[in-house]
């Protein structure tokens, strides 16, 4: 099973299950900029190269991300990274795709 997830969090549920749980630990990963998290600084998302040139920028950014979900969130593996947005308007918003593993 495959599921696309953007980066943006429609709020928490503390008492999610099963794939509604790691569809928002994914989220959560996603919107986090790493060393934001007071107890868990290494959760999130480097964001250094959001000053680089697009290309460059898609590039690191689909490494990070591919890395933070693979450390915080192993049931899962990314097999797609895409962008909304060309960056000219100053934002790349991913959207990541994932397999369930073991399903």
């Amino acid at each position: 099973m495959e599921l696309d997830i953007t980066a943006k969090l429609d709020g928490i549920d503390f008492g999610a299950t099963g794939l509604t749980e790691i569809y928002q630990n994914v989220q959560t990963i996603l919107v986090t900029a790493l060393g934001s998290v007071p107890l868990d600084r290494q959760l999130g998302i480097n964001t250094d190269m959001l000053d680089s040139p697009t290309p460059a920028a898609k590039a690191k950014l689909t490494a990070e991300i591919i890395a933070a979900i693979h450390k915080d969130e192993p049931r899962v593996q990314v097999t797609r990274v895409t962008y909304t947005g060309d960056g000219l308007d100053g934002k790349l918003v991913p959207k990541v795709r994932v397999k369930i593993r073991n399903a």
